[in-house]
C-alpha cells in the first residue's frame, strides 16, 4: 500500500486515525498501540501476504535473541542474531546477483527461479540488528512482544525509514501525555504529510518523466549529447531529492499525526559544502547505523590489530600516512561499500559506494591537512561557500549516474555524454545557428539537436535546482514546531527576512494548508499511484 495510493489516503488513513482517536479518548493506551500494530501489519500484508509471515518471524526471532542477550551478554549471542538477519536479508536480496556472477565467471549456465525481494526488509533488518546490538551494550531490553512488534512494523516508517532506535520510540509509548488527543500535533503531521505528498506527486514523478527516457537511451547503447545527458543526470537527482524527501516528510507527518515523533532523516542534503557533510544530511539515520553498527566496529578492531602487533597510533591529531590509511581509509571504504551493496544488488551500486568511499576519504585527507598545516576554520566568504557547494554537488550528481542506471555500462556511456564524448548538443539561444558553424568549422564538433529534453524542460530542472539551493527545507517551514526528534533547524534566509512565512496554527495558515491538502489528495487519487524509489531498496 503506497502513501500516495486513494486506498491509504481514502480508506485506510481515515479508518486508522479515527480507531486510533476512539481509542485515546477513552484513555486506553495499550489498546491504541495494538490497534496501530495490526493496522501496521494489515498495510504490509496489502502488498503480498505471503511475506508477512517473513516479516513476523523475523520480529519473533528478534524479540526472543534480545531477551536472551539482556540475560547473557554473549558477543557470540550477538554475532549469531546478526548473522541471523543479514543472511536473511543476502538471500532475498542478493542471491540472484551472486550466482549470475559466478555463472559470468565459470560459464556453467545455471538458472536460478527469481527471488522475488520483499518490501522493506533492508529496513526492519537493520533497525532489528542496531536493537540487538544496543541491547548487547546494555540498553534496556523490551519485554512487551506487543510493542516490540509495534516497534519494527509502525506504518509511517517501516517501509523506507527512518531507521529508528527503539528506545527513541519506547520512551513516547510510555509516556501518559500520547494518549491524549493533540490537536496541535495532528495539525502540524497534516502539514507535514501534505508537503511531502505534494513532493512526490506534483515534482517527482514528474522530473522522472525527464530522467527516465535519458537513462534508457544510455541503456540501449544510444549516444546522448551533452545537454542531454546533463538534463538526465540532474533530472534525477532532483527526482530522488524530491522523492525521498517527500516520503521523509509523510512519514514524520504520518507518526505525529499518531502521536510519535521519529528522527530527522532529511536535512537540505544539495546545500551541503563537502561530502562528509552531504553524508550528516542525506539518509541521516542510515548514515547513524553505518558510523555506530559498521565504522566503528571496523576502527575497533583495526585499533587493537595494530596495538597487537605494537604499530604507532595516532597522537595529538597527527597520524602518519599509513596509520591514516588503517584506521581512516579503510573503514571509509569498507562502510561505504557496504552502503552501495545494501542499497542494491548490483555492480552499479557497488561503484556508487566507492565513489562515495573516495569523497570522503579526499574530505578526510583535505581536513587533515588543513589541520596539520594549522589553517584556522574561519568563515568562507559566500563565493568560496557556493564553491563548495558546487564541486560537492557535482560529486554527488557523477556517483548517482551510477545509482540510477541498470548497468554500469549504461553509467559509463551517459558519463560520456556528459563529458561531451559524444557531441555538443544544442545551444537554446538565437545564436544557435552562429555557434553551430563556428565549432564545426574551428573543432570540427558536429552539434545535434535536443533529442530528449525540450528548452521547458530545461528550465523546470533549473528551477527546480533555485528552489533546492535557496528555499527552507520542510523542517525549516515549520521550525517554531519540532517536527521530530533533533533539535528545531534555524529558519532560512527566507524566513528571516519574511518572518510571517513561517508556518504556524493560525486561520491563514488552515486555509492554505486544507486548500494544498484537497488538492493534492485529489490529484494523487486522480491518477495511478508511482512506488517511491527507496522502495526498491
Amino acid at each position: 500500500m503506497l502513501f500516495n495510493s486513494s486506498v491509504f489516503l481514502l480508506y485506510f488513513l481515515p479508518v486508522v486515525l479515527a480507531g486510533y482517536l476512539a481509542w485515546t479518548g477513552f484513555g486506553r493506551r495499550g489498546a491504541a498501540q495494538a490497534w496501530l500494530t495490526v493496522a501496521s501489519l494489515f498495510f504490509y500484508g496489502w502488498w503480498n501476504p505471503r511475506y508477512l509471515f517473513l516479516l513476523l518471524a523475523s520480529v519473533v526471532v528478534n524479540y526472543l535473541l534480545g531477551l536472551a542477550l539482556s540475560r547473557h551478554r554473549s558477543p557470540l549471542l550477538l554475532a549469531g542474531g546478526v548473522a541471523f538477519n543479514v543472511s536473511l536479508l543476502g538471500y532475498f536480496k542478493y542471491t540472484n546477483f551472486f550466482v549470475q556472477a559466478l555463472d559470468d565467471v565459470l560459464g556453467f549456465n545455471w538458472v536460478v527461479s527469481s527471488i522475488v525481494l520483499p518490501l522493506a526488509i533492508s529496513f526492519y533488518t537493520f533497525q532489528q540488528i542496531a536493537y540487538l546490538w544496543d541491547v548487547h551494550d546494555g540498553v534496556d531490553v523490551e519485554k512487551g512482544p506487543t510493542r516490540y512488534c509495534f516497534f519494527v512494523t509502525f506504518f509511517p516508517q517501516l517501509i523506507a525509514g527512518p531507521i529508528v532506535h527503539h528506545r527513541e520510540v519506547f520512551s513516547q509509548l510510555d509516556d501518559p501525555d500520547r494518549v491524549r488527543l493533540r490537536w496541535q500535533l495532528l495539525a502540524i503531521g497534516a502539514t507535514v504529510f501534505f508537503i511531502g505528498l505534494a513532493k512526490k506527486v506534483e515534482i517527482a514523478d514528474r522530473l522522472s518523466l525527464l530522467a527516465s527516457p535519458i537513462f534508457d537511451a544510455a541503456a540501449s547503447g544510444s549516444a546522448v549529447g551533452f545537454v542531454d545527458a546533463w538534463a538526465g543526470a540532474l533530472a534525477y537527482s532532483l527526482q530522488l531529492y524530491f522523492d525521498f524527501s517527500g516520503y521523509t516528510d509523510m512519514a514524520i507527518g504520518l507518526a505525529m499525526m499518531f502521536g510519535i515523533r521519529l528522527p530527522q532523516n532529511f536535512n537540505s542534503p544539495y546545500k551541503a559544502s563537502s561530502v562528509i557533510d552531504f553524508w550528516s544530511r542525506w539518509h541521516m539515520t542510515l548514515t547513524r547505523f553505518l558510523t555506530a553498527y559498521v565504522y566503528n566496529p571496523i576502527v575497533v578492531a583495526v585499533t587493537r590489530a595494530r596495538a597487537r602487533r605494537k604499530l604507532p597510533l595516532p597522537r595529538r591529531g597527527r597520524m602518519s600516512p599509513g596509520t591514516w590509511v588503517a584506521l581512516v581509509a579503510y573503514p571509509t571504504v569498507l562502510t561505504m561499500f557496504v552502503s552501495g551493496v545494501w542499497h542494491g544488488a548490483g555492480w552499479q551500486f557497488i561503484v556508487f559506494g566507492l565513489l562515495h568511499g573516495l569523497y570522503l576519504c579526499v574530505n578526510h585527507a583535505w581536513r587533515a591537512l588543513k589541520a596539520r598545516k594549522a589553517i584556522p576554520e574561519s568563515r568562507r566568504p559566500a563565493l568560496a561557500l557556493a564553491g563548495s557547494v558546487a564541486l560537492t554537488f557535482l560529486c554527488v550528481v557523477v556517483a548517482l549516474v551510477f545509482f540510477r542506471a541498470q548497468s554500469v555500462g549504461a553509467a559509463t556511456s551517459l558519463l560520456a555524454g556528459m563529458a561531451g564524448a559524444a557531441d555538443v548538443a544544442a545551444v537554446p539561444s538565437t545564436i544557435e545557428f552562429t555557434v553551430r558553424h563556428w565549432l564545426q568549422d574551428r573543432f570540427g564538433l558536429v552539434i545535434s539537436p535536443l533529442r530528449y529534453t525540450t528548452r521547458v524542460e530545461l528550465l523546470v530542472i533549473a528551477l527546480m535546482l533555485a528552489v533546492v539551493w535557496t528555499l527552507p527545507n520542510t523542517q525549516q517551514w515549520l521550525h517554531r514546531y519540532p517536527t521530530a526528534l533533533q533539535t528545531p533547524p534555524q529558519p532560512n534566509w527566507v524566513q528571516r527576512r519574511f518572518p510571517a512565512l513561517a508556518w504556524r496554527p493560525s486561520i491563514v495558515w488552515g486555509i492554505l494548508t486544507g486548500w494544498l491538502g484537497f488538492f493534492i489528495v485529489m490529484r494523487a487519487c486522480s491518477r495511478a499511484p508511482t512506488e517511491f524509489l527507496y522502495f526498491q531498496f
